[in-house]
């Protein structure tokens, strides 16, 4: 037999399992994209039906609360070209200032100074040439010290004095008699005891989510199951009638004294 014929035939047979083994692997990978395809299908199936299956409802907490904290601050200053004589010249003005807030009903421990800030002042000069109009120059010039000291007054819990500072807070215009500027910043209400406050609005607004869901399946003649989730949206603190809206980081109003606090829960239930 010749060598060429043993060598085709020889050939023949090695193509031949060659093939039958890509077949072989063609089936398995065919089979495993079958099994891996249903299994996607099935969870898919799986997590919509469980979504069919469940109601999810928002409930609010919402309340109405008077500020019990105040803080309010101005600030005074004084110039000079020494700082020795603008120091001197800054005890000076503390006494009297101090003496204006006792007269206005005031005890020396219901208020504090906070330390004289000193700080260099310069203005700006310009220097013309006059052979050449375009080559104008411009030079800080040292202009003196300024000093500067803040008063402060706070309250907690004490509603007859924050009656007190509230009134004097838009008199002291006042010490312009007296030579001296007081610039006032803007009160500030704040709560002692918000940790309680949000606490209580949480109960409310889980009390009124687990409602809401039970009105509405109740209304379809449905049963409500486990509470699957539960979560918690951003507390809100705005001024009483206030339009603002809410913020992703939430809003905490210090300028009002009349507050209103609130906070969302999301609640989701199985359906039975």
């Amino acid at each position: 037999m010749p060598y060429w014929y043993i060598y085709c035939a020889i050939f023949k047979i090695k193509t031949n399992k060659i093939m039958e083994d890509n077949k072989v692997k063609s089936s398995i990978i065919i089979g495993l994209a079958v099994i891996i395809t249903a299994f996607i299908l099935g969870m898919a199936f799986k997590n919509r039906n469980e979504n069919l299956d469940s109601i999810s409802v928002i409930g609010l907490g919402t309340k109405d609360f008077v500020s019990d904290e105040i803080l309010w601050s101005g600030s005074f200053t004084t110039k000079s070209f020494d700082i020795k004589e603008s120091y001197n010249k800054m005890i000076s003005d503390q006494k009297i200032v101090s003496e204006f807030f006792v007269k206005k009903g005031f005890n020396p421990n219901e208020f504090s100074f906070g330390a004289v800030q000193f700080n260099k002042r310069f203005r700006e000069v310009r220097i013309e040439n006059g052979e050449n109009a375009y080559n104008t120059k411009y030079e800080q010039v040292f202009d003196g010290y300024e000093a500067t000291q803040t008063i402060s007054f706070s309250a907690k819990k004490n509603p007859d004095l924050m009656k007190r500072i509230e009134a004097v807070s838009s008199k002291t215009s006042e010490l312009i008699n007296s030579g001296i500027e007081l610039s006032s910043n803007s009160i500030q209400y704040t709560y002692s005891d918000l940790p309680s406050l949000k606490q209580s609005l949480i109960e409310k607004a889980t009390k009124d989510a687990s409602e809401r869901a039970n009105k509405i399946v109740n209304t379809a003649d449905g049963d409500l199951g486990k509470l699957k989730n539960a979560s918690m949206g951003v507390f809100q603190i705005t001024g009483q009638g206030s339009t603002e809206d809410d913020s992703y980081g939430g809003n905490f109003d210090t300028y009002s004294k009349n507050k209103t606090a609130r906070i969302t829960v999301r609640l989701e239930y199985e359906l039975e």
